[in-house]
């Protein structure tokens, strides 16, 4: 019986060693190369040559993602770009066309136009705007049910060289009077007659 635990257990410890022999042998190099890799920078600025030859950037860190500035791009400049409607009675929708110039040297393409609220309706045009013509985008504020002061922003995203462009709309609503459709004296059927 002493015999068969003394075999078992050898039979275990050479498993043991041969797995963890096999496990060491295939990771070493994967670890060799890692550690190239993660001690290839230190994170300093050594000038030109260094970054020349030190190889590609580790993943880590951020990539410039600045862009040299378009010098033909379209430029979206609008005549107003916020409007007050000042005091408007509750009840009718309001519109206001906001227009605008491309004065850059591309064609200008207008992707969205998107409103703060769903009260806030824009239409705009879907075919490019070419340089130098001008267009407009109009903006239409539902009064009904709102009363009071309201600010809406609109959101334009384009081709532009300035890919978002906001512009603006307010003013106060005044609540509508209540209809009186019921008199308010009216003689009771019920009541005796004189």
């Amino acid at each position: 019986m002493t015999i068969m635990k003394k075999l078992l257990s050898i039979t275990l410890l050479l498993a043991y060693v041969g797995f963890a022999t096999a496990q060491t042998s295939g990771t070493t190099p994967k670890k060799e190369e890692t550690k190239s890799v993660d001690h290839s920078h230190d994170g300093h600025n050594h000038g030109p040559a260094a970054t020349a030859t030190s190889g590609p950037e580790p993943k880590g860190e951020p990539k410039s993602e600045e862009k040299a500035p378009n010098p033909n791009a379209a430029k979206l400049i609008f005549k107003e770009e916020s409007y007050n409607f000042t005091e408007i009675p509750e009840g009718p929708q309001v519109t206001h066309e906001f227009k605008f110039s491309n004065t850059g040297k591309e064609p200008l393409i207008l992707s969205n136009v998107r409103a703060s609220c769903g009260c806030t309706t824009p239409s705009w045009p879907k075919e490019p705007i070419l340089p130098g013509k001008d267009g407009t985008i109009l903006v239409t504020y539902n009064t009904q049910g709102r009363p009071g002061a309201f600010n809406k922003t609109i959101t334009i995203t384009s081709n532009a060289d300035e890919s978002n462009k906001v512009i603006s709309i307010k003013g106060e609503v005044i609540k509508a009077e209540p209809e009186k459709s019921v008199p308010l004296e009216q003689p009771s059927l019920l009541a005796p007659k004189n």
